[in-house]
């Protein structure tokens, strides 16, 4: 079990929570002390300012240093941060700022815990890859990734002087870090190893792409990309030679897993808990998908066509995001602002022939679902256009702590929506909710099972796939093998999907209880995106105004 650089002090600390919580105004410092009373939520706000920067690596002559040293160092240094947080007295300030407080706590427990038990830098090869193509939905890339990604899709080409210095200053890091990986990565984490190797034959590819792009870049952006795709395709070769000797697992254990959840991700379950539940959401989900199937079968209902031209891709993909938005606003579901259509519809991309993986299968037969679930670009857009006032709400969290918010939300609303009516005219778009259920429940097993060392990647991959209706997320295809991966490196992540659903779920349920007739869906969604990206079971204690207990019971440590 991981045993935190400050273990005495956050026992001594869950102590003082319990005595807040219960209305004591006593300051959390070391055990046996009263720490000095700040009561100014600037001294958070000053001391997260301090944190990220520090979080961040040493740059030693340009380039990001994993090095052990640098590693040691900064592990040693973290204490001191932890000390400067509980010596921040909480007591009478709002529960907004309180649950501030606690998402910067479980981001520095998120640091201990990769120098304690993750250490990507020494069993990942991923996470050296920083060459992206395409955007991710999400506030920060997912999984752990070195400092100083280059986000190729956040430029417009043909590049000014200016942008192509600006990609240049991190494409020329390239090679040198990847130097560096050669003596970082001393892990025996073989399946971290097979797969990581595979992500950066992947960045060679989107070298190879961006050395097309920026074949007439002005300045030395297209010399730097062909060094860095030779060091890539130097380093992949070399990950290749080294693979036969990786021998050991790569899950965390249960142990450690409980800790991270409970600590980091702010999640107040156990595996155990997890596996339960995602086996409970996989048959329901199951059982539920073959009644609606033979009601539609006795309703003769015809299967519903797939797009099936790019003509008709943009048609019915922008026809989906014109009825979404209109149900949104005409069912007073949520305030819709001007930036949200435009936001959605930016994000429809192009029409993808066969053969289709899992999520095409589902979006191809009725392209307003995954409207539901990109709410995701809602979520980014708010955080452009209308930025939160909380300094340490306003940007992505660190370690993906805001997936039980944005996965797990955007998951609850596929069947919120279901629910709602939007699919009442197209029947049969409940067997497509019903799907994704399925698969999302299937692929987290396979992520608990790996955590748990009982299953190897490519086991937690089969039987994923297995349990996916339809054959749809096949092991043919990319995806399958690329979820788990990311499941691997980023403990939580694989779950959150339904941990996330199932807190919103809560949450809805106890503000419908408290509100009565007087529950306004408007208001309630309203309140729910203005408090931000934070953990859900936070969002839970936040919004109700009553820490609940399964929540009360995690942030004390019990």
């Amino acid at each position: 079990m991981f045993r935190p650089l400050a273990d005495r002090r956050a026992r001594s600390f869950a102590n003082c929570l319990s005595l807040l919580i219960a209305g004591a105004a006593l300051g959390c410092g070391g055990a046996g002390t009263r720490a000095p009373a700040t009561a100014k939520f600037s001294d958070l706000t000053a001391l997260f300012a301090d944190w990220r920067a520090f979080q961040r690596p040493k740059v030693v002559a340009g380039v990001p240093d994993y090095t052990r040293a640098a590693m040691v160092a900064q592990h040693r240094e973290l204490e001191s941060f932890q000390k400067r947080l509980t010596a921040i007295d909480t007591a009478g300030w709002p529960i907004h700022q309180q649950v501030s407080w606690q998402v910067v706590r479980a981001e520095m427990n998120g640091l201990d815990f990769d120098h304690g038990v993750l250490k990507p830098w020494l069993e990942d090869p991923a996470f050296y890859v920083t060459m992206f193509g395409d955007r991710s939905d999400q506030p920060a890339r997912e999984g752990p990734h070195a400092d100083g990604a280059v986000e190729v899709w956040s430029y417009a080409f043909p590049l000014t002087a200016a942008q192509a210095a600006r990609m240049d200053s991190g494409v020329r890091v390239i090679p040198t870090l990847l130097e560096q990986a050669r003596t970082n990565l001393v892990g025996n984490a073989k399946d971290l190893w097979i797969y990581g190797t595979q992500s950066v034959k992947e960045q060679s590819a989107e070298l190879a792409k961006l050395g097309t792009l920026a074949a007439d870049a002005p300045g030395d952006l297209r010399a730097d990309v062909q060094r860095a795709k030779e060091a890539t395709d130097q380093f992949a070769k070399w990950l290749d030679e080294q693979a036969p000797s990786k021998t050991g697992t790569s899950g965390i254990g249960v142990e450690n897993y409980n800790w991270y959840l409970r600590n980091v991700q702010l999640v107040p379950f156990t595996w155990q808990d997890e596996v339960t539940l995602m086996e409970t959401e996989l048959a329901r989900s199951r059982a539920l998908l073959a009644l609606e199937e033979m009601k539609h079968a006795k309703l003769k209902l015809p299967p519903q066509a797939v797009v099936s031209s790019a003509a008709e891709h943009t048609r019915r993909f922008n026809a989906a995001v014109t009825e979404y938005m209109a149900f949104l606003k005409d069912r007073d579901i949520l305030t819709v602002t001007e930036w949200m259509d435009p936001a959605m519809r930016a994000q429809i991309g192009a029409y993808s022939p066969p053969p289709f993986e899992f999520f095409t299968e589902v979006d191809y037969r009725d392209p307003e679902v995954m409207r539901t679930h990109g709410y995701h670009w809602i979520d980014l857009g708010r955080m452009a256009n209308d930025p939160n006032p909380d300094p340490v709400r306003r940007g992505p969290l660190l370690y993906n702590m805001f997936n039980t918010r944005t996965e797990g939300f955007a998951t609850a609303w596929e069947e919120v929506m279901m629910q709602a009516g939007m699919f009442d005219a197209r029947p049969r778009t409940r067997e497509l909710i019903y799907i994704l259920l399925a698969e999302r429940a299937a692929r987290a097993l396979g992520d608990l099972r790996m955590t748990s060392n009982e299953y190897t990647l490519e086991q937690a991959s089969e039987f994923a796939s297995a349990n996916t209706p339809r054959g749809w997320l096949s092991l043919k295809g990319n995806l399958v093998r690329g979820e788990q991966h990311l499941y691997l490196e980023q403990p939580g992540y694989g779950t959150s999907y339904i941990i996330g659903k199932t807190q919103f779920e809560m949450l809805l349920a106890a503000r419908r209880a408290q509100l009565g007739d007087s529950f306004s869906m408007r208001q309630f969604m309203d309140a729910f995106n203005d408090a931000g990206l934070v953990p859900a079971s936070l969002l839970r204690w936040e919004l109700t105004g009553e820490m609940p207990e399964d929540v009360k019971r995690m942030l004390e440590g019990r």
